[in-house]
């Protein structure tokens, strides 16, 4: 067993908050927009899968925050918001639904972002260890009473909660809206708005550019690809009912370098003349893949399963090329197969080459067909049938980006998954050193979680001695 996966714990806790304002925050300038304006949503904004907030939290010790006394905070931050709201201007706004359940983003009275001021008697340290993240810290980020879930509609689309600790320290709870910004974009308007905050004027690098008639679908539309990435699919497996039966647990692992490394090197195909080289990756999403289906027992073995991700397409368009300073989605979501068996009995590198085949049929032409194919075929719910989604938010400078003046956080990602047990994250380490070390949180009933963490910790060798 490798000895550089570390399993993580955090304590199981209930952080007591105490709401003391809630307000909207509106643009502090004219923007470029009439009350009755209406703003289009590209397909990829527009996704099933892009229907939701992006809940984050990011956390500040004492040791960063400017002084005991909570307003400037608090001050500093809304009208930082206000400033970066003139050029961020749809955040501003709400969503609504048209013909055919299409939504738009449309500009009204009595709209704005939403900041909320809270406390909690409770200090920093005594919520455990800030790097792993805790379903218990929920509370840290605003939910309004009684709403419901996956609720998009007449939302405001940016939600913050800034919550007081009584060790002088503070968290800064995000829910951003997932139709008008993807990862990359969500790291450009939050690192604008910590620019603008630690300048105390407007920063914006690049400008930022709505054009989401950039993506509009082709007419007639031309759908070339089968896109079981979208399919319905009813899980003839044990997957989804061992997951739902009870309900999961959060369980995060620490991942070093080295042993990052080590899954990489294993994961290329041996000896083979080709050109298939995986990336860190391919190998760690098949790694991930293969252990947890391996932990879950899935039956029966010939069932094939689906693994998900999105891929970055900005580099993908050349014809014409994106503007810079475009916020929007501009990812489409890859699709392996695999049977169950190939998946617990298989060579590493065969699964890891599958990623890697995934990830790189995503081509411009095949945003084209994705936009075109949820134009015609709009699908209305999320589909989890057999199904492993990985995030990578390893790419994304989230530490960097949410340097408001006070230095970077202790800890900035993501909180529960528990809600969607068939979603894994990867997330970049925080500290002020960047060492690649990555953070895998994923859902397990509680009965599988001791066979998960034997399989992640454990690399077989399977792709060279099975050749052999």
């Amino acid at each position: 067993m490798a000895r550089r996966v570390e399993e993580l714990h955090f304590p199981h806790m209930e952080i007591p908050v105490t709401i003391s304002h809630v307000g909207l925050v509106m643009p502090s300038g004219t923007v470029p927009t009439p009350a009755d304006h209406t703003l289009y949503l590209s397909n990829l904004d527009d996704m099933i899968g892009s229907r939701v907030f992006t809940p984050t939290v990011y956390f500040y010790p004492s040791s960063l925050a400017p002084s005991s006394d909570q307003k400037p905070v608090m001050q500093i931050l809304r009208n930082a918001l206000a400033s970066v709201l003139i050029p961020y201007y749809p955040f501003s706004g709400r969503i609504r639904e048209t013909r055919n359940g299409k939504l738009e983003v449309f500009f009204g009275q009595e709209q704005g972002a939403l900041m909320v001021e809270a406390h909690s008697e409770m200090t920093l340290a005594s919520l455990g260890d800030l790097t792993v993240p805790n379903p218990a810290w929920l509370p840290l980020v605003y939910s309004s009473p009684n709403e419901e879930p996956y609720r998009l509609i007449d939302m405001p689309l940016l939600i913050a909660q800034v919550t007081f600790f009584s060790c002088g320290g503070f968290s800064l709870g995000l829910r951003l809206c997932h139709c008008l910004c993807d990862g990359f974009g969500a790291m450009q308007f939050i690192r604008a708005w910590a620019a603008t905050a630690k300048a105390g004027t407007l920063v914006t690098n690049p400008m930022p550019c709505w054009d989401r008639e950039f993506f509009k679908p082709r007419n007639p539309p031309i759908i070339k690809y089968p896109h079981i990435e979208f399919m319905r699919i009813d899980d003839g497996s044990s997957l989804t009912t061992s997951l739902w039966q009870k309900k999961p647990i959060q369980k995060c692992y620490r991942i070093s370098p080295e042993f990052q490394a080590q899954v990489k090197a294993l994961a290329q195909p041996a000896h083979c003349n080709c050109n298939f080289t995986c990336t860190t990756f391919d190998a760690m999403a098949a790694h991930v893949w293969m252990s947890w289906v391996k932990a879950l027992d899935v039956q029966p073995l010939n069932y094939n399963l689906r693994l998900t991700f999105s891929v970055n397409a900005r580099k993908k368009l050349q014809n014409p090329p994106l503007k810079e300073g475009f916020y929007g989605n501009v990812v489409c979501v890859a699709c392996a197969t695999s049977s169950v068996s190939n998946l617990v009995n298989g060579r590493l590198s065969d699964t890891a080459r599958l990623v890697r085949e995934a990830r790189l049929s995503i081509s411009e032409e095949y945003l084209k067909s994705t936009l075109d194919y949820v134009e015609v075929n709009r699908p209305r719910r999320l589909e989890f049938g057999g199904k492993l989604t990985i995030t990578q938010w390893t790419r994304f400078s989230i530490y960097e980006s949410a340097d408001f003046g006070w230095g970077r956080p202790v800890y900035a990602g993501t909180i529960d998954l528990t809600l969607t047990p068939q979603v894994c994250v990867f997330l970049p380490e925080g500290g002020s050193d960047s060492t690649g070390t990555m953070v895998v949180c994923i859902c397990l009933p509680e009965s599988a979680t001791n066979k998960f963490t034997k399989h992640l910790s454990t690399i077989l060798d399977s792709s060279h001695e099975n050749s052999g």
